[in-house]
């Protein structure tokens, strides 16, 4: 009996220990889609309003920005729905991003976009990935991006299909 009990023990251990990764994966997904979602719909934003919005990520944080074209400086997004929002610890972000790409900014603004989503439709060229990373449970091999080129809508690249996108 008390063999049974030790290889039923492992066996919890394994399925708790494997549950908990495709946790972290989910979760990552589930970030990554809402983040996807909110860039898409501030897109639309964009060209309806004729206003240009900004998105800012910080170490463990993002939210969007409005242009204020009387002022000439960004400003939060008041909107409830793209309030700023914090990410997981475990999450990790790489930010890929032009740094000669226009940003409707100077040097005197404090808070400057990473990504502009100007209101003709496009952006300003990006890649920004996402990865668990935390506590040594790096994962080179799961990895979401977000990405446009500028002129194509932002796009989503999910871990394992290097030549499909969503």
């Amino acid at each position: 009996i008390l063999v049974v009990l030790v290889v039923v023990g492992m066996l919890v251990a394994l399925a708790t220990f494997t549950l908990g990764g495709n946790s972290l994966r989910r979760d990552l997904n589930n970030e990554v889609e809402k983040l996807f979602l909110l860039m898409q719909t501030v897109s639309e934003q964009a060209v309806l309003n004729n206003t240009e919005f900004g998105l800012v990520i910080e170490d463990k944080q993002y939210q969007f920005l409005a242009f204020d074209q009387q002022s000439g400086t960004w400003r939060p997004y008041q909107e409830r729905l793209y309030r700023q929002r914090t990410l997981p610890e475990w999450l990790v972000v790489t930010k890929y991003i032009e740094n000669d790409a226009p940003r409707l900014a100077s040097n005197d603004d404090q808070l400057r976009p990473d990504v502009v989503l100007f209101s003709s439709g496009e952006t300003t060229p990006f890649e920004l990935e996402f990865a668990i990373g935390s506590a040594g449970l790096a994962d080179d091999d799961y990895v979401h991006s977000l990405f446009s080129d500028g002129v194509s809508p932002v796009e989503w690249r999910h871990p394992g299909k290097p030549g499909e996108d969503e």
